[in-house]
């Protein structure tokens, strides 16, 4: 029996759109294990071999022996991505923590550069622990991503959102994760995968049907906030992105 190719996603609702058709797909899930966890996870599970393409942050393109990205789809954005935002009870400028979210590394990252490079504030960064958010309070900010960031957007006074940060930095949009092998797969195995990606995008009202988001319109968030399209201008972001952390 033909060895199955080991896929990483992750469990975010923002990856719901491209999951949707690969879970439909019979003949595409006959020929993968799937497993699903946060970016961070199934980032160090692609970097130790133990899955052989993932929906990783970027950030981790560097730390990979060799990479290949498999798909015209990917987690981005034009400018606010809604998922991905600082949040404090003050001004950015009175800032004197930061508590970094351990569930991805390209956010991080962003983080870092954003604060250093556009903010141009120098806060004491803290790597934050699983129940960090009960934290976020004074002159004590948050990192959150993913579905915990929609509620965070209903406590925290002041919201700043990475996606448009980094487009107001550098006019560019953004990529937060892709879907990244760490060695050559089969061509007929890409497309359909990448096929497979696209059929959610086609579909979103049967993709948000079945989900749960009370504090966040998922259609807004599907076709406002994020950006699937792995287009060149993403592309450019990216490699902007990587040449500066």
């Amino acid at each position: 029996m033909e060895q199955k190719i080991r896929v990483g996603a992750v469990s975010y609702l923002n990856t719901k759109p491209l999951l949707y058709g690969i879970s439909r797909s019979h003949t595409l899930m006959q020929q993968i294990e799937l497993t699903e966890d946060y970016p961070a996870k199934v980032a160090r599970q692609l970097i130790d071999g133990t899955i052989d393409v993932g929906l990783v942050p970027v950030a981790i393109i560097p730390k990979l022996k060799e990479h290949f990205i498999i798909s015209d789809y990917c987690i981005g954005t034009m400018g606010e991505v809604a998922s991905v935002c600082l949040f404090s009870d003050v001004p950015l400028e009175a800032v004197t923590h930061v508590l970094l979210d351990y569930q991805s590394r390209t956010s991080v990252a962003l983080t870092k550069l954003l604060l250093k490079n556009y903010w141009k504030i120098n806060p004491v960064l803290e790597d934050a622990q699983t129940d960090f958010r009960n934290s976020i309070h004074g002159t004590t900010a948050g990192l959150v991503i993913g579905d915990r960031a929609f509620a965070q957007r209903l406590q925290s006074k002041y919201i700043y959102d990475l996606g448009l940060a980094w487009k107001a930095y550098t006019g560019l949009p953004f990529v937060f994760a892709a879907w990244i092998a760490n060695k050559p797969l089969p061509d007929d195995f890409i497309d359909l995968f990448n096929n497979a990606n696209a059929e959610g995008l086609r579909n979103l009202d049967e993709v948000i049907a079945p989900l749960s988001s009370p504090d966040y319109d998922l259609k807004k968030y599907y076709t406002k906030n994020i950006s699937y399209n792995l287009d060149e201008k993403k592309r450019e972001g990216m490699k902007r992105f990587l040449s500066e952390i």
